[in-house]
């Protein structure tokens, strides 16, 4: 009867959970030195030679009101009627109002 050497189940185990540790630490790492390398890109714009109509998109407050007035664009468009195209007999219905017809259209078919 021959005598098999079995290694313990614990210390591949440890082992696993060391590597998984190793490999984590090494990305980590990586995505720590990506990081600090690009956090400070900040570059310093003159405004007097930006021409004024994109003059906003190089100040915080710049973008944020140009973000409110898009937001402000977007919602009037969702909860309006209007004509996209009146020679083509295209309008833009309120989101809800849009919704209940699809629904009723929808119903009809059945």
């Amino acid at each position: 009867m021959a005598n098999h050497t079995v290694a313990p189940a614990r210390s591949s185990f440890a082992l696993t959970i060391g590597v998984v540790l190793v490999c984590f630490l090494v990305f980590a790492g990586i995505v720590g030195l990506a990081y600090l390398r690009n956090r400070d890109t900040t570059v310093a714009v003159d405004l007097t030679k930006v021409d004024p109509a994109d003059q906003w998109k190089y100040t915080e407050q710049g973008r944020a009101a140009r973000l409110a007035e898009l937001r402000g664009k977007e919602q009037t468009a969702a909860t309006t009627y209007g004509w996209v195209d009146q020679s083509a007999g295209v309008v833009r219905l309120p989101i809800a109002r849009a919704m209940e017809l699809v629904v009723a259209e929808q119903g009809a078919k059945r």
